[in-house]
């Protein structure tokens, strides 16, 4: 019994050595990942203040990363002539958000009744492939003509967008998923309905949160794009009227605020992943995400 008891304790102080040095060397590569982040902050950003200060590059043109600032500084505590950049910002995020979620809900519903039912598939194919094919901006100018300058015809390109990407990657998870394992429950007298809920969307989950994080990006660009081609308020405005008055820093000012924007729901997507799903054994793709 002592000497069960010796080996327990020794296998126990093993295991919590190796848990140790896992720490440790995490704790060291996620160092070395924040250190050549920062460090490749530094070179663009100091190498871009140095060529615009020594001319070689023109800061009438490429703006210049201390004015850059200014113009944060002064979009802050002056504001704008369309409003304090907090009004202008709310503005493009409920744009953006709402498209987001209209997008995605439409993307999942349809991509998964299109990729459930070929006969839909293969009837409406063309079509969705023929939509996808129109610019955007194209889409942009129609939606501002038939609906205004208001918030309605900028979230309703932000989702058009946004619907694409979610469509077919739902589109490509429900036809990954097994065939096998759908025959099976059907046999044991599944109904579509039960199918789809225990094995279609499941298999397509993977598939459609991982479209969210690029949907996101496409709902920011759509509303962007919606207030540069006409606006009242937004960032895309304030974009819009710094570069008809080649304004090159407030230009680069807003990208950067829609740039942190962005990193913070891509961070908040990326909560959500794990924990939707956490059932799913980590890959080494993702143990080794940015």
């Amino acid at each position: 019994m002592t000497s069960m008891t010796i080996s327990g304790a020794v296998a126990h102080e093993r295991q919590s050595e190796v848990h140790i040095s896992a720490r440790r060397a995490r704790a060291r590569r996620s160092a070395w990942i924040w250190f050549g982040r920062i460090l490749v902050a530094v070179i663009v950003i100091g190498g871009w203040q140095w060529f615009t200060s020594a001319g070689w590059v023109d800061k009438f043109f490429f703006g210049q990363p201390s004015a850059i600032w200014d113009s944060l500084v002064h979009l802050f505590t002056v504001g704008t002539a369309f409003g304090t950049i907090w009004e202008n910002l709310g503005v493009t995020a409920q744009e953006a958000f709402l498209g987001f979620l209209l997008g995605t809900l439409a993307g999942v519903v349809v991509g998964i009744l299109f990729g459930s039912n070929k006969y839909l598939a293969t009837v409406f194919g063309p079509y969705i492939k023929a939509l996808n094919s129109v610019p955007r901006i194209v889409l942009g100018s129609i939606f501002i003509v038939a609906f205004g300058l208001g918030v309605f015809p900028k979230v309703l390109l932000a989702a058009v967008l946004v619907f694409f990407v979610v469509f077919f990657n739902a589109f490509q998870g429900v036809r990954e998923a097994d065939q096998n394992l759908i025959a099976n429950v059907r046999v044991l007298g599944a109904s579509p309905l039960q199918v789809a809920r225990h094995v279609t969307i499941p298999s397509a989950m993977t598939w459609i949160i991982a479209s969210l994080h690029t949907a996101f990006g496409f709902a920011i660009i759509g509303a962007l794009v919606g207030e540069v081609l006409g606006a009242q308020h937004g960032i895309g405005l304030i974009i819009s009227q710094a570069q008809g008055n080649f304004d090159p820093n407030t230009v680069f000012a807003a990208m950067v605020i829609m740039a942190v924007i962005t990193l913070g729901a891509e961070y908040l997507l990326t909560l959500l992943e794990r924990r939707l799903l956490k059932w799913r054994p980590p890959s080494r793709s993702e143990a080794q995400a940015i």
